[in-house]
């Protein structure tokens, strides 16, 4: 059974994230890219920033309330630091995050999307296969 509730939450939280999408889109004229929007608050740009803030905090609320369970960040904080800044320097040069190009670019057939959305899981592959293989000596 846990196997199966396994597949349901991925499916569930995938409908979620699309429809939180396609919603923003539908009644605010936005793409939720996460980074994007982020940056904006950080910034204080466009006075109109209260929904950005109510978007992030619904990001981050299920976790406040549910909490992590037994949620360990290999390396400990200084590496979570370290990877927050990494991620948020790749989508500065990336001019996107994984929400902005692959839920909302991709929905919109956008080509830099589609190549972002490559490159990004090609890492991602490559990253898990080196992480659990080793680096060869």
């Amino acid at each position: 059974m846990a196997m199966a509730s396994n597949w349901l939450y991925a499916l569930a939280g995938g409908l979620l994230i699309g429809g939180g999408a396609a919603l923003l889109l539908l009644l605010n004229g936005k793409l939720a890219g996460i980074s994007g929007i982020a940056a904006d608050v950080l910034r204080g740009s466009d006075g109109g920033g209260a929904w950005r803030i109510a978007f992030l905090l619904g990001l981050v609320t299920p976790a406040l309330i549910f909490g992590l369970r037994d949620v360990e960040f290999a390396g400990g904080p200084g590496w979570l630091a370290t990877s927050g800044l990494l991620v948020g320097l790749g989508t500065q040069i990336g001019s996107g995050c994984t929400s902005g190009h692959g839920v909302c670019g991709l929905s919109n057939l956008s080509a830099r999307s589609l190549v972002a959305t490559l490159t990004f899981m090609t890492a991602a592959v490559l990253t898990i296969f080196v992480v659990r293989q080793g680096l060869p000596a």
